[in-house]
């Protein structure tokens, strides 16, 4: 396989999430040891970046089997926010974002299944791309969910992934740039108020690069999709670790989350997979109208702390973990593209982000929107303090 014609990464560092097999090394997908797989050939995205001149540096932690959207992992440990360690970096790409946080990679690669690669992006203050299904080859890594597993990346902004993006996309044709955006306005109105201000920001922003904006209500069609979020994820995820499932060796939680997913029939598996394009289109139709994107917050809660997301503790609450991919998972069912990116920071200091939600195939006019904002704002630009020391800064006011 080949790169791109003119594809030339010239070195840039980059890291990967722990679920893609590489010549050399199995991934152990947030495990003591890797998992059974099926597919053991070098990752698509690993040869593509590889030959475009990336230069892959290392693999990142995650949570196990990318089945958790805080970052908790009850083997290795939870992966440390560099904006404020009490507060999680999100899941399941939890390393990957908070590698390009600190500034040890440019880009890293993520996936997404229900938001994992958007909450960390949230929590750690990066970019992230979620592709259009199907648009990014998943060969040679470790699935969740086959119907809804998609690999994107995380990056401080769009201009450092935009061309890793474009080879891992390949051959993918532009759309019509995005004239009109819908904003998401009960989202907004849900959401916490430091991260509403924030958004609001950010949505000012898109309004300066000439964009025309629209409010309209979508949490109704947005929730009603949760039926069949869960029906694939669950079902897919307990029967593609089935083996793994039946020894006995996994965290009593992701036993427990996993086993769910056996009490669902195939039939009804079945009907919800063969159901996602005919909603894609009536979402479309009465969502998107005549919108070419949406707007909305990625979370409508602040980043948690640490606390309330470890099962262990005392003040451990389910319903944050649900409240974590509220506003993102639809997106997965749906096959749309999505970029979230910094849009500022909440009343305790921690990140926020917005994200751009797109039709199919839109991935780089998608990507060409934030970008335009990006070169009016500095979101992106924040550094953690804890790092702010080692990061030079240029006459542009981003970090070197």
């Amino acid at each position: 396989m080949s790169a791109p014609p003119h594809a030339d990464l010239g070195g840039m560092p980059y890291a990967a999430k722990d679920i893609f097999v590489s010549d050399t090394r199995m991934p152990r997908g947030g495990l003591a040891g890797p998992p059974p797989m099926a597919d053991v050939r070098q990752a698509t995205v690993l040869d593509l970046l590889d030959r475009a001149g990336g230069r892959r540096i290392g693999y990142t932690a995650m949570t196990e089997l990318a089945y958790e959207p805080s970052g908790y992992n009850a083997v290795h440990g939870r992966v440390g926010n560099p904006w404020n360690p009490e507060f999680i970096s999100g899941g399941s790409s939890s390393g990957s974002a908070a590698a390009v946080a600190s500034g040890s990679v440019v880009v890293a690669l993520g996936s997404d299944t229900g938001g994992s690669l958007r909450i960390p992006a949230h929590c750690c203050g990066v970019t992230g791309w979620k592709p259009t299904y199907g648009a990014v080859s998943v060969l040679g890594t470790i699935p969740l969910a086959p119907t809804l597993d998609t690999i994107g990346l995380l990056a401080r902004s769009v201009s450092d992934m935009s061309a890793a993006a474009r080879i891992l996309c390949g051959s993918q044709q532009d759309t019509q740039p995005i004239g009109k955006v819908a904003i998401v306005a009960d989202a907004l109105r849900l959401a916490n108020r430091s991260i509403a201000a924030a958004c609001v920001d950010a949505i000012d922003a898109i309004a300066d690069c000439g964009i025309e904006l629209d409010h309209r209500n979508a949490l109704a069609s947005i929730e009603a999709l949760d039926v069949h979020v869960f029906t694939i994820m669950q079902a897919e995820a307990a029967r593609v670790h089935r083996r793994l499932l039946a020894t006995g060796s996994l965290d009593a939680v992701l036993t427990k989350r996993l086993a769910k997913g056996l009490a669902i029939d195939d039939k009804t598996l079945k009907a919800s997979v063969l159901a996602r394009p005919q909603l894609a289109l009536d979402f479309i139709s009465s969502v998107f109208e005549d919108a070419g994107a949406l707007a909305l917050p990625v979370l409508a809660i602040r980043t948690p702390t640490v606390a309330e997301c470890d099962p262990s503790s005392p003040l451990f609450s389910a319903k944050t973990l649900y409240e974590l991919s509220h506003l993102t998972r639809f997106a997965n069912v749906l096959g749309f593209p999505a970029v979230a990116f910094p849009a500022g920071f909440d009343d305790r200091g921690m990140p926020i982000g917005l994200q751009i939600i797109g039709k199919p195939g839109s991935d780089r006019t998608l990507m060409a929107l934030v970008e335009a904002v990006q070169h009016r704002s500095d979101w992106h630009a924040r550094v953690p303090a804890a790092v702010s020391d080692l990061v030079t800064i240029s006459s542009d006011g981003s970090p070197l």
